[in-house]
Parts: C-alpha cells; structure tokens; sequence
C-alpha cells in the first residue's frame, strides 16, 4: 500500500508539471480549480497565477467566492484572456477542445504566437481521484438521493395508483430535489413495464397498476457534486419500496431482476483497485452473457461520478483505465427487452482500500 501511495503521487506531481498552462471555459472544470464558477467565464492557469475573468454580472460574487485566482472584470473576455497571455511570453498553453465554439477557438488564438495543445477531457482526467473532502461531499449528496427516493416510494404508495408516468416524473423531481431546495443531477428517468425496456426513456401518459414494473433513475447535486441511481420496484401498492429485494408477480420480471442483480453485487463485491476498468465491466457482462441475454445489455457496467454526472472513469469492455482507491464511479447493468420491459440497477461507488464501497 505504501509503495501504491507513492506512485501515486508522483504520478499526480507528473502530471502536474505537464500541466503548467492552461485555459479553461467549462463551469464545473473552472469550480475545481478555484471553488466558484459562472456561465460566462475564462479560466488561465500560468504556473503559479491563476486568472478568473468574468463580466460585471459576477465579478462581485466571483470575488467573494474565488480562491487562489485573480478575479478580472471585462466586458470582452476574449480580448482581456489575449492581453493576458501576450503578456505571459509563455510557447505553449493546454486546452480542451470540448470547452471551446469554433469562433470562440479562432478568435482567442488569432495573431497569438502560443501554440495551443488540445488535450479533451484533461479537467476530468485530474478528477478522476477523488480527494477526501470530494469523497464526503459525494457521499451525502448519495444520502441525500436516497432520501428522495424514499419520499418518491412513500408518494406512489399513498397515492401512485392510475397516476401517469409524465405526473410520476414530476412527483420524482419535487421529491429528489426536496421541493426545489436541491439541483437535479439529470432529468429524472420513470419508466413503466414496456417503457423501462428505453434505457434514457421519456415519461409517457402510460398510468401505473398493481403489479406493474417500474424504474427509475435519478440523482440530486450537494456543493455541485452528483448522486447517480437507479431502482426497479415490483408495483404493490400495499408496500412499496425501492429496496433491492423486490418480489414480482410475473415470473420473467423476476427472473431478469435477479439476473441484473446478480451482475450488479459480482461487480461490487469482486472490484478491485488494480484492476482494469474493463474487467470490472467484465463482472458484470460475463453474468448477464451466462444467462443468455449478453445482446439485451447495450449500454457500459458505469461512470465516473462528480462535479459532472458523466465522468472518468468510464467502465466499459475497451477502458485500460486502471481503477485506484478514490475513484468514484456507477456500476449499473441492465437488460432491455423492447416491447416488453427492461431492468437497471445501478449504485455509485468509492474504491477504498482496495474495494468498491457503496455510497
């Protein structure tokens, strides 16, 4: 373990000095740097300075709120982001190509001696790691999902019965963001029987019974980082719940939950730091392609989860990512069966000493 931690940190310190300069635009990119960002900001790291340009909408706030940046008022943040980097006589700056319009990208760099290095998704990729304090946060924000999804359970018990699935969908944002007092980490997916069988499906006017089946996928925001999960419930409106022992009428619902569930806890209980991202994947495909429905699972066992609901790592067949204690990611198999109904369970997950903990 000793020798791990001090890999690990001269890795970080590599990729440090790789780092020295670099631009950035994305909001949450831009808040891990320097702990408040806005919607209409640029970020420049040049060594040891940082610059956090913004106009007068949020230059008092930014000003409050910014650490180790200098905040700098413009009403022309491209022209102030040229000023600042002519004077910086520096070769060469780091940016994502993500980040950046085409006009946006021409306009900084015309008649700029500077190369710039596109390097995508370099923001989420010093991420990846999560520091102790991200790792608490995320944590509760988990908490805090939980207990949206137990407000949304209590909700359909009481009064789901003929209720329709864009008036579900609504009840499961004012439960998850406790009435407005939370952000949304997405658009809440509430799927009834053939509608689950859409991974990203859109709440339809279809009207929940007894014993139907019912999925949903929802996360809130705590301090800007995301919860991120998904429950199945056997409909009985005597005893709801979103636990994940579920009992189901139909013999196929059944027995495709417990298949999905299965996958689910063999990549929980056997992922290890270590291991590439790929053979976590793997727990997970391997039981469902044992089971004989390897061409219903059309989407990766997870993500990485943080200030972005999809960030690295990325569990899937192709990632050589090696996966570290701190990583922060969903494990979520599932199988869709189109016309008839489809099955997610997904969990986020922290790899602490060497193993996958459920937030």
């Amino acid at each position: 373990m000793i020798i791990l931690k001090l890999m690990l940190k001269a890795r970080i310190k590599r990729r440090s000095k790789a780092m020295n300069n670099y631009i950035l635009k994305n909001e949450n990119a831009v808040y891990y740097e320097c702990g408040y960002s806005c919607d209409n900001v640029i970020f420049i790291k040049l060594g040891k300075e940082s610059f956090f340009i913004t106009d007068a909408r949020y230059t008092v706030e930014a000003t409050l709120e910014v650490k180790t940046a200098q905040v700098i008022e413009s009403s022309n943040l491209i022209a102030k982001a040229k000023e600042i980097l002519k004077k910086s006589k520096i070769k060469k700056i780091v940016f994502d190509g993500n980040d950046f319009t085409y006009n946006t990208y021409t306009n900084l760099t015309a008649d700029l001696k500077i190369k710039f290095i596109n390097k995508v998704n370099f923001s989420q990729a010093k991420r990846m790691i999560k520091s102790e304090e991200e790792i608490a946060i995320l944590m509760t924000a988990a908490k805090l999902g939980r207990a949206g999804f137990k407000k949304l359970a209590a909700y359909i018990q009481e009064n789901g019965s003929n209720k329709k699935e864009t008036f579900l969908h609504f009840k499961a944002i004012e439960s998850m963001s406790q009435r407005g007092k939370l952000e949304l980490s997405f658009d809440p997916i509430v799927a009834i029987n053939k509608n689950a069988a859409k991974p990203h499906a859109l709440p339809t006017s279809k009207k929940l019974s007894q014993n139907d089946l019912l999925l949903v996928d929802a996360g809130v925001k705590y301090k800007r980082y995301c919860s991120d999960r998904t429950c199945v419930a056997a409909v009985d409106f005597e005893n709801f719940n979103f636990k994940r022992e579920q009992k189901f009428k139909s013999k196929k619902h059944q027995k495709i939950y417990d298949i999905v569930y299965k996958a689910q806890l063999n990549a929980i209980n056997n992922a290890k730091s270590g291991m590439k991202a790929s053979e976590i994947d793997n727990l997970t495909r391997s039981i469902i392609k044992k089971a004989g429905y390897e061409k219903q699972y059309v989407h990766s066992t997870g993500h990485g989860v943080g200030l972005d609901i999809h960030e690295y790592p990325f569990i899937n067949s192709k990632s050589d990512v090696i996966i570290e204690d701190n990583m922060v990611f969903t494990i979520e198999p599932g199988i869709y069966i189109p016309g008839e109904f489809g099955v997610r369970i997904e969990d986020t997950v922290v790899m602490k000493n060497g193993r996958a903990i459920i937030l």
